[in-house]
């Protein structure tokens, strides 16, 4: 994984150093709130419910176990001994005291790692494929790119005041695991027919309040154009992005009230005055920061493990286990781990405790080569584990409570934290998560539905990015009290759908049975081994809301 050079040593270092002389002044009052305010977003610093939360930075999702072992410390030095793993593959403290974030930022830039531009109005945390680097359908490691990216945009004064926040992300598979339509700009990285690396890249996606699905601006761009381009997009959404309403801010309300092609017009016209700058890739930059990221000295295995089919064979948990929360790998006699932090409704999805922290690093350590990483659906993963040591590791994660084998079932729930926390949410989603949770526990009942995604959003920011659920929840505000409206059909990856409402919202005490009912509703109609979004495309939501909502639905909709 990448390893900070004297650069970047020196820019964190900096940066801690000023930011400790801004809380200094607004703890004495030299500087207002409102002047604060852009100082500690784009520190990671937001002023929640109850406290100040700080969202530290891991790029591209990618952690090593020394570094877990430094989030672990802060999480019992300074918060509450629990960090939350976000959907942006970063992670979150969500009760810090002010005056002891500057010593936060000193710690982690210790660690190799920082806060920087986890928020504001500038390019955030470039994002990627939890499994990039060692996925078997991965074309080529998409992470050197993402990178050089970071690099590029971090505390690049022409980006550092756009219109409204900005986000970015890459993949290098047959499968998006990247969620590269729901963003600002998405980028597939590919092979042409030569073997070339190339980019297709994606602009105006996002969710939130107007959610769109980002479309395709330029097929087959070199890789060595990455950043001319990217910052061809960033000039002209910056020239032309709105200022005077937050909520038509976002680069996918330019595109659409400009046109794709008025949009592309300018981008490329843009992008012809600084093609040849000194922002186009090398080789030689290229290969400097590929470099670090060498595959591990794997072990020559065979693909079949004979105690690992033993095992299998007399163990039915970790069968099932084995089944669902490890994933192929590009070398034989390894797989990727998933970790899930959705064991039930007494956790919140993807929070992790200090212990747990700790003692994952130790397992990444044992069983791996020392390296992890954040899957942008809450959970963890430990890349490069050996086949025969998966049952040893099993037992491991057992006793850790890390163990559900619920990943890509319906209660893997993505979920915001809510109105417990966030002073933006309508309602709490951690309650209803775990509602759901509770009520769903029969691994058999959801093997039979099979891989469905339910996420939970407390508001139309859409954190828990409800839009591409395949069940999606979002927390409404009527009257002073808590109301959830329902989509379904939404997907994330290759078929990128945004989920459509059933109809009126409905009461929190509500929401368990209206969940029950649309997935009783989908069994009984399903095909042979149909997926439910297939099944809500081919049926239409008509028979889903009227098994919502009955003979009640005029009603409902006329008191909505």
């Amino acid at each position: 994984m990448y390893q900070y050079d004297d650069y970047d040593r020196e820019l964190v270092r900096a940066r801690v150093g000023q930011f400790r002389d801004q809380v200094g002044r607004r703890l004495s009052g030299e500087l207002t709130e409102e002047e604060f305010l852009p100082l500690r977003l784009q520190n990671g610093v937001y002023l929640q419910r109850h406290a100040y939360m700080l969202r530290v930075a891991i790029p591209y999702g990618t952690l090593s176990s020394r570094q877990l072992r430094a989030l672990a410390t802060v999480a019992d030095r300074y918060d509450r001994g629990y960090g939350h793993l976000t959907t942006r593959q970063n992670i979150q403290f969500n009760w810090v005291e002010l005056e002891r974030v500057p010593d936060i930022l000193e710690w982690l830039a210790d660690h190799e790692m920082h806060a920087i531009q986890t928020s504001g109005n500038c390019v955030r945390n470039i994002s990627t494929d939890a499994f990039a680097g060692v996925a078997r359908d991965e074309v080529m490691d998409p992470r050197p790119l993402a990178e050089l990216l970071r690099q590029w945009s971090t505390i690049n004064p022409e980006f550092l005041f756009l219109p409204r926040k900005f986000k970015i992300a890459i993949a290098s598979a047959d499968q998006d695991r990247a969620a590269t339509r729901a963003h600002d700009i998405g980028l597939h990285l590919y092979r042409d027919e030569q073997g070339d690396p190339r980019l297709r890249v994606i602009v105006g996606g996002g969710l939130g309040r107007t959610p769109i699905l980002g479309q395709v601006v330029r097929e087959g761009l070199s890789w060595k154009d990455l950043l001319t381009y990217v910052e061809a997009v960033l000039r002209v959404y910056n020239r032309h992005g709105r200022r005077d309403n937050k909520y038509k801010a976002r680069i996918k309300i330019l595109v659409r009230s400009l046109g794709l092609e008025a949009f592309k017009s300018e981008v490329e016209s843009e992008w012809e005055k600084i093609c040849h700058s000194s922002a186009q890739l090398t080789d030689d930059e290229y290969d400097r920061v590929a470099a670090a990221f060498y595959s591990p000295d794997y072990e020559k295995l065979d693909a079949a493990d004979p105690d690992l089919g033993a095992w299998l064979a007399r163990d039915k948990a970790f069968s099932r286990w084995f089944e669902q929360n490890t994933k192929p790998h590009k070398v034989s006699g390894y797989v990727s781990v998933v970790l899930s932090t959705k064991p039930g409704g007494s956790t919140p999805p993807g929070d992790l405790t200090a212990e747990q922290m700790r003692a994952v690093a130790q397992l990444a350590d044992r069983f791996g080569y020392g390296e992890l990483r954040v899957a942008h659906e809450q959970n963890l993963v430990l890349p490069d584990i050996r086949k025969k040591d998966l049952y040893r590791l099993w037992n491991a994660l057992v006793d850790l409570n890390l163990a559900t084998p619920n990943v890509g079932l319906l209660t893997d729930i993505i979920a915001c934290p809510g109105g417990d926390y966030c002073s933006l949410a309508n309602t709490r989603s951690l309650p209803l998560a775990s509602a759901i949770q509770q009520h769903f526990d029969d691994l058999d009942y959801l093997y039979d539905l099979g891989d469905l995604s339910l996420n939970i959003s407390g508001c139309m920011n859409a954190c828990g990015h409800h839009h591409i659920g395949n069940i999606g929840i979002l927390g409404v505000d009527r009257h002073g009290e808590e109301y959830f409206q329902v989509t379904i059909g939404g997907a994330k990856g290759n078929d990128s759908a945004l989920g459509k409402i059933i109809g009126p919202s409905f009461r929190g005490d509500e929401v368990v049975g209206v969940v029950e009912r649309l997935l009783t509703t989908y069994l009984n109609h399903r095909e042979l081994d149909e997926p439910f979004c297939e099944a809500v495309q081919r049926l239409g939501i008509g028979p889903f809301k009227e098994s919502v909502y009955g003979s009640s639905t005029k009603q409902r909709e006329v008191q909505s």
